[in-house]
């Protein structure tokens, strides 16, 4: 099956079964049942099944899942021996948390490179990154072949700097702006809105919690 026909929601649970997998090579562990799974990343166990199922036979009845074999395969499907620079567009409070959450000491993620409008970060070192003055986005993210950025801009400057991002061909737009950004088919944008998730998680806990 290619990864287009995998649905959206399996994508999005694929790092969680990675990152677990290598919990349980490291304490040697050598095989898992899908229940003992959908305790551990709290995702039932039928969903895990049918995620799995889209890759074909990888587990035996009865036995399990093999937790070596399955950890290699997902790390082939989500490129983790590809190390992949981002860039960071807009260096403020959120970009400085996110550039002090040093991406590339958990995965095979590194921003390599960040933009803003700050004369006083600008042409400087921020958290081991260079920080380039938004001018250059398009020249740099072409010349340093980036395809991914993150984009925690002000709203009123968010499409114009994802324009720009496109023109200097990038394919994947990590969006922190409550803007909904109109890209070319060919762009994926994933919107991360923070507030929005913050007031879902306190309708369920007034609603459904105990």
């Amino acid at each position: 099956m290619t990864a287009e026909n995998i649905p959206r929601a399996t994508a999005k649970r694929l790092p969680i079964y990675y990152r677990y997998l290598n919990i349980l090579h490291d304490t040697g562990k050598q095989r898992i049942s899908s229940t003992e799974l959908a305790e551990a990343v709290q995702v039932d166990s039928a969903t895990i099944r049918r995620d799995f199922s889209y890759f074909g036979a990888l587990g035996k009845r009865g036995y399990g899942y093999d937790v070596d074999n399955l950890l290699s395969f997902f790390k082939t499907i989500l490129n983790q021996e590809h190390l992949t620079n981002v860039a960071l567009i807009g260096v403020g409070n959120l970009g400085h948390a996110l550039l002090n959450f040093n991406f590339h000491k958990d995965g095979n993620v590194r921003i390599s490179a960040a933009f803003d409008t700050d004369d006083k970060i600008v042409n400087t070192i921020e958290d081991g990154v260079p920080v380039y003055p938004i001018e250059e986005l398009s020249h740099q993210l072409h010349d340093q072949q980036i395809k991914v950025i993150i984009l925690t801009v002000p709203s009123k400057v968010a499409q114009s700097i994802a324009d720009d991002a496109v023109a200097g061909g990038v394919k994947g737009i990590l969006n922190f702006t409550p803007i909904r950004l109109q890209v070319p088919e060919d762009v994926l944008v994933q919107n991360v809105d923070l507030t929005n998730e913050l007031q879902t998680l306190i309708y369920f806990i007034e609603n459904f919690g105990k």
